[in-house]
């Protein structure tokens, strides 16, 4: 099951840098994510994607909340933060945090220590004490 999502994250991944939807673009996007190497090794469960899944469809509704806050309110502070990682994530999953964290307009990821720290570039509203 994991693996097939890890394809459906792929092709996702294809389909929104190509922007095309035509049978030619579909093969080609489906050869190569299976012909990309997969890593066996970590494996992440049934329960981790779906709780990934979920925070992406929380993060929509964040990301406009955080968008309207900057418009209105100015943003003045800025701070570099680690977060850590959960354990035992895939390569996918990996890939799905830092798409989330970078998704909304207060937040980037500037770098992902092997540890499992994310570092993270983060607008404030108010000097961080």
């Amino acid at each position: 099951m994991i693996g097939y999502l890890n394809l459906i994250l792929r092709l996702a991944i294809w389909f929104l840098l190509t922007s095309d939807l035509s049978l030619a673009n579909i093969l080609i996007g489906v050869t190569i994510s299976l012909l990309l190497p997969h890593n066996d090794k970590t494996r992440g469960q049934l329960q981790d994607w779906m709780r990934a899944l979920w925070e992406m469809l929380v993060a929509v509704p964040t990301a406009y909340k955080e968008a309207f806050e900057i418009i209105l309110f100015p943003h003045r502070f800025e701070e570099i933060t680690l977060e850590q990682a959960p354990p035992r994530r895939s390569a996918g999953l990996i890939f799905l945090d830092i798409f989330l964290i970078t998704f909304t307009p207060k937040t980037i990821v500037s770098r992902y220590h092997k540890e499992g720290w994310y570092e993270v570039h983060r607008l404030r509203r108010r000097s961080p004490q």
